[in-house]
């Protein structure tokens, strides 16, 4: 199995290759849907692997000779992030296993993060302490990454880390396989709120801040903001109803 560490790692590669190989009986499962996450112990700090599932054929082939897999892309991305001043977790390595013709199992290892909550939590709780604060936060955070040319394309609930400080709130990135590097338009910008919130109430609150950040009236990037979130919403459930249509 191949493996690439950030030089300020490598001494712990033994460590982690041992993680790795024990990683079906060890370590402590955080989620376990299309991958796996585990929290392992390594020596003064925890380390955070996320193990994907080996891809259809069709991807086992694109991966193997055409695009990076997921594993290699969190890894890269992570060091570019931090290169450009946004949050996430320390990356450590990635491993891939290979064959001739065909991509298999991949992991990526990181610092696992002590955080305070995840804007999932803040989202779907009307009475979270100082919401609309730590929401204004954020969409000042997703303008961040707008202004730097970084489109987080799983920007959902799940994936945005939280830690209160003495001065306001810091933010880290996480599921950072789907990303692209490219400037974002002011329409491109709304569109990416789109996975956030199903709540209008928090649409209406992210839209006007937003909008001062766009300098755009109020009342149009709430239309647009909540016209993409409706869209995606639909698209959701067209998709649940077709599942549920074929496993009948």
């Amino acid at each position: 199995m191949k493996s690439v560490f950030q030089d300020n790692y490598k001494s712990y590669k033994k460590n982690i290759d041992t993680l790795i190989a024990s990683y079906d009986t060890k370590g402590e499962q955080l989620k376990d849907a299309r991958n796996k996450l585990k929290i392992f112990d390594l020596d003064h700090f925890k380390v955070n692997i996320k193990s994907f599932k080996i891809p259809n054929i069709f991807n086992q082939i694109v991966y193997r000779f055409l695009r990076k897999g997921k594993a290699q892309r969190s890894f890269e991305y992570a060091k570019k992030l931090l290169d450009m001043g946004i949050g996430t977790p320390n990356p450590i390595a990635y491993y891939e296993r290979k064959t001739l013709l065909l991509f298999k199992k991949s992991y990526y290892v990181s610092e696992q993060l002590t955080y305070d909550f995840t804007y999932r939590e803040v989202n779907n709780d009307p009475y979270f302490p100082n919401r609309v604060e730590v929401l204004n936060a954020f969409v000042r955070f997703t303008f961040e990454l707008h202004q730097k040319g970084i489109h987080f394309l799983d920007h959902s609930p799940g994936n945005t880390l939280i830690k209160k400080t003495v001065t306001g709130y810091d933010f880290f990135l996480v599921d950072l396989n789907r990303m692209k590097f490219e400037p974002m338009s002011y329409e491109k910008g709304v569109k990416n709120f789109e996975r956030l919130s199903k709540h209008k109430d928090v649409v209406e609150l992210m839209s006007k801040e937003y909008a001062k950040c766009v300098n755009k009236p109020e009342e149009e990037v709430f239309e647009l903001m909540l016209n993409y979130t409706n869209a995606f919403r639909t698209k959701i459930r067209r998709k649940k109803r077709l599942k549920s249509k074929i496993k009948k």
